[in-house]
């Protein structure tokens, strides 16, 4: 038996649906019933191939090892032999030195050196004014003092971003700690994009409208939107946000 008749018929076994499997894998049906015909056109690459032949595997009880075993057995090239990778033998000219134009490196030293004493002059005919206590009474020097303590305090919040910096966009930050699957639709159900976010990577996305995400295994990653994080503690099944611009986030 193929791949993709070992996967059908676990399925069958299963009494899952194409339509259960998508649901609990995150890949799209079309997809699924091509794999099961040994098609995987679809698949968008040889990596991705696997991942969804290991997710399928996994939801229909059976074994991925041997399945992604076979694929690779019939979809892997050949090594190249090393005379094929060396090629033939190319002549290699050495490039005669050249030597260095002595003139044109004297006169950029005298350049920076005719600026170096430019701006020792200018400095020494313009100190700078030193920031000093105003001269008086102790009740001006705590005045002084006073600023510049508020001053410090209000220089981290300056750097502190705009809570409208997400008005006009919808900021995705995803990283796995587990393979992840992530669809994004819009909101009409019009398909826009399908990944798989392997273990120990991340991810971004930013999106100018609003977007529907799909997430397979929501347990293994760490989400945030917007600055938010939307997803409820616990969450282990498949499920879908709806992301919406300025930070509104429904599932």
């Amino acid at each position: 038996m193929s791949i993709g008749e070992d996967l059908a018929a676990a399925r069958r076994r299963a009494s899952l649906t194409l339509t259960q499997v998508s649901k609990q894998t995150c890949i799209r049906e079309t997809i699924i019933g091509a794999i099961e015909q040994d098609d995987y056109r679809l698949c968008g690459g040889d990596f991705y191939a696997r991942g969804h032949i290991r997710a399928i595997a996994h939801a229909v009880g059976a074994d991925p090892g041997p399945l992604i075993a076979e694929y690779d057995a019939a979809h892997t090239p050949p090594h190249p032999a090393a005379a094929d990778l060396l090629g033939p033998a190319k002549v290699v000219r050495i490039r005669e030195r050249h030597r260095p134009n002595w003139r044109a490196g004297l006169g950029i030293a005298l350049v920076a050196v005719a600026g170096l004493v430019a701006y020792h002059l200018f400095a020494a005919a313009h100190p700078a004014p030193a920031l000093r206590p105003a001269a008086g009474t102790g009740l001006h020097r705590a005045v002084y003092h006073h600023a510049r303590r508020a001053a410090a305090a209000a220089a981290p919040a300056a750097a502190l971003p705009s809570p409208a910096g997400y008005a006009h966009k919808v900021a995705i930050d995803l990283t796995a700690i587990e393979d992840c699957w992530v669809e994004f639709t819009t909101p009409a159900g019009a398909y826009l994009s399908q990944s798989i976010i392997v273990g120990g990577t991340s991810q971004r996305w930013a999106f100018r409208h609003a977007v529907d995400l799909r997430l397979g295994n929501p347990g293994g990653i760490r989400l945030t939107v917007d600055g938010k994080h939307p997803l409820p503690p616990g969450t282990v099944e498949p499920i879908t946000l709806t992301l919406g611009l300025g930070g509104k986030i429904s599932s």
